[in-house]
């Protein structure tokens, strides 16, 4: 389920469990953030027991951050983006019965990787 990419970036820079923070610059939606890498076992655990991640994993969704300012709401890569594609921020109070409302998803940077220039907590 989580694409060998994310696993070899999170494995080659050693940031499972690290924390960042995204500012309102740098965040395409303006919110800013911070956020802890999950791990593999999370972000699974996130995906299979757990709204949104159980109804966004369908559409290739993949869950592998989670917001450390008590919003609930968890960052994704989507693995139809491949490598070095975009991170998402799913808010967690938008699904509607089966369904996710309109503007749920938020792409937040144009490429993962550049959390690495983000801030480190």
């Amino acid at each position: 389920m989580i694409p060998e990419y994310w696993k070899d970036f999170v494995n080659t820079n050693q940031v499972s469990g690290a924390d960042f923070e995204i500012d309102d610059a740098s965040d395409l939606s303006g919110l800013g953030g911070e956020l802890r890498i999950m791990t593999a076992e999370q972000c699974i655990d996130e995906s299979t027991n757990y709204y949104p991640g159980i109804l966004v994993v369908k559409n290739n969704y993949i869950p592998v951050a989670t917001c450390l300012l008590g919003s609930g709401d968890y960052y994704y890569i989507n693995g139809d983006d491949g490598n070095r594609g975009p991170l998402y921020r799913i808010y967690h109070d938008s699904v509607d019965g089966e369904e996710l409302q309109e503007h749920a998803i938020e792409k937040v940077l144009e490429n993962f990787e550049s959390l690495l220039s983000s801030q480190r907590l």
